[in-house]
């Protein structure tokens, strides 16, 4: 049932405990504001640059997202489309909240609902900051599970230069040089352990 490395993105997609945890993480990085690194962010689902929105507004919908955050780490994945629904209601310039979405949709199967929602985190964020990083990580790992390789390297490529060890991680794997020199090495070490003519 695929490559190891396939059952890894999915181990990863669906326990962010595992060493590919950091794909979910958010990741706080030099450009992230002050405001930013107060919210509170689950694995999986990511807060926004939030700097251009008005505050009681901007409040009501960190609330919101919040609490579909909360609802999808209970395995209520419906409420927390609600929430997260809700929170691009009333703030539909507001990236994060379509990334956290994207992220709901594609824990419930709807892989096309999600990309759709990644496209629009992605355009809304310019292609920077930490949720570019977190929508490239998530695009990229909706294509190379779908076998979309090319796709795949371009938004790992592009989440790297955001800062993501993840994406490096993924770009190495999919080198196809990488991989067979990873296959051999590991054969020549087999080989030095156990040898096979007994020696």
């Amino acid at each position: 049932m695929g490559t190891p490395n396939d059952q890894a993105v999915l181990q990863a997609i669906f326990n962010p405990d595992t060493p590919f945890g950091d794909v979910f993480g958010f990741d706080l990085g030099e450009e992230v504001e002050k405001e930013e690194a107060d919210e509170v962010s689950l694995p999986g689902f990511f807060p926004g640059m939030d700097g251009v929105f008005p505050g009681a507004q901007l409040e009501q919908s960190k609330a919101l997202e919040l609490q579909g955050v909360m609802a999808a780490e209970a395995g209520d994945l419906s409420t927390a489309l609600e929430r997260f629904g809700q929170a691009i209601c009333l703030l539909p310039e507001r990236a994060s909240a379509y990334n956290n979405r994207a992220q709901a949709l594609r824990l419930q199967g709807d892989m096309a609902g999600a990309l759709e929602d990644l496209e629009r985190a992605l355009a809304l964020s310019g292609g920077r900051g930490p949720v570019a990083r977190q929508g490239f990580v998530q695009r990229g790992l909706l294509a190379r599970l779908q076998g979309r390789d090319d796709d795949a390297r371009r938004d790992f490529e592009q989440a790297a230069r955001l800062g993501s060890p993840f994406a490096r991680r993924q770009l190495v794997l999919l080198n196809p040089y990488a991989a067979l020199c990873n296959r051999m090495l590991a054969d020549m070490m087999g080989q030095l352990c156990c040898p096979r003519n007994g020696h």
